[in-house]
């Protein structure tokens, strides 16, 4: 065997879901009564992978926000990934709020990660930051399987995906 096994750590969501989620909630929040008259907008931006929330008072925007997360909950969409951002005044007495997706590892979580990995001392397990993903090396199966469950207990605020196990 030339190469030692290995896996990849990466995070992200699935943009269809997300954005089937959001078609279901601007359909509840038609027929719902207390958004009856009023001021709501729900626009997912895709490419940016932002979802813009503007409502006409903070009540009406917090329910807002709940049902969108239920709708995500309900798709498995995970909401660790969403990175809620303030309710700001907009104009003509609106407010609005930002939630991004994260759709990949930054730089701190992949170190946190790696030197989660390093200071556990799994035997000739090599953690490597690759752009987005860190990538996990071992000459045996099981070790890489011992890393994994003990990757999967840590929490480090985004939901951890493994892929290209090898």
């Amino acid at each position: 065997m030339a190469k030692d096994p290995s896996f990849d750590i990466t995070t992200g969501v699935d943009l269809q879901e997300v954005d089937n989620a959001i078609n279901q909630a601007s359909k509840e929040v038609i027929q719902r009564y207390d958004f009856k008259d009023a001021k709501i907008e729900i626009d997912f931006k895709r490419a940016e992978g932002t979802i813009s929330l503007l409502a006409d008072t903070d009540m009406r925007m917090r329910a807002l926000f709940d049902v969108i997360q239920s709708k995500l909950i309900k798709r498995g969409v995970p909401v660790k990934n969403l990175d809620i951002g303030e309710i700001i005044p907009a104009g003509g007495d609106t407010l609005r709020r930002e939630v991004k997706l994260k759709q990949s590892l930054d730089t701190e979580t992949s170190k946190k990660i790696v030197a989660a990995i390093k200071e556990q001392k799994f035997k000739k397990v090599q953690a490597a930051i690759q752009a987005e993903q860190v990538r996990v090396t071992a000459p045996s199966r099981d070790e890489l399987q011992a890393v994994i469950a003990f990757v999967k207990g840590l929490d480090v605020g985004v939901e951890l995906q493994f892929g290209n196990y090898r």
